[in-house]
């Protein structure tokens, strides 16, 4: 769609600073650290919907404290990374996290997230994507909110039969 991601990658490959930037920006409200203007402005140009630069800024901070050299696996939605987390872990917590971060509002959201990309470290997460769907965080139909519910509980759902499935397998 916008190709934010790219443009922050190629950032990073001629100067590596940018991920400390941004993931100093995580530390204030989105959009309020002028270090990182220089890393997220050139791409916005003449945006002027507030909604829209936070969530920019937010995604870019969380793209940069997420960045890892080497990463490997498909990068997966936001609701499925969650599930794989749950999965792997055994932590019933995620859950609840994730259901908390599905309910907060505008001004919670950064905070919740931030707590969540950092639980996520070991999965590939789809900034892209994620981008995408912040930008309709606010939409009165709840789209994102419904969108990540079913990718956690369709892949909880399956994983966890996965792994139940070559338990079994494991103890006949």
């Amino acid at each position: 769609m916008n190709g934010f991601i790219e443009w922050l990658e190629g950032l990073n490959e001629k100067d590596t600073k940018v991920r400390a930037v941004l993931r100093r920006s995580l530390a204030f409200d989105p959009g309020k650290f002028v270090p990182a203007y220089p890393y997220v402005e050139p791409f916005l140009k003449d945006e002027e919907n507030y909604w829209r630069r936070d969530v920019f800024y937010l995604v870019a901070g969380l793209w940069a404290s997420h960045w890892r050299d080497g990463r490997s696996g498909l990068p997966m939605t936001f609701g499925k990374a969650c599930a794989a987390h749950q999965v792997a872990s055994g932590s019933t917590s995620t859950e609840r996290r994730f259901i908390t971060l599905l309910d907060a509002d505008s001004e919670q959201l950064p905070h919740r997230l931030r707590q969540m990309v950092a639980l996520l470290k070991e999965q590939t997460i789809d900034f892209d994507d994620l981008l995408n769907r912040l930008l309709y965080w606010n939409d009165d139909q709840k789209r994102t909110q419904n969108i990540w519910a079913r990718d956690f509980y369709r892949n909880l759902n399956r994983e966890t039969d996965t792994k139940s499935n070559s338990n079994k397998e494991i103890s006949e």
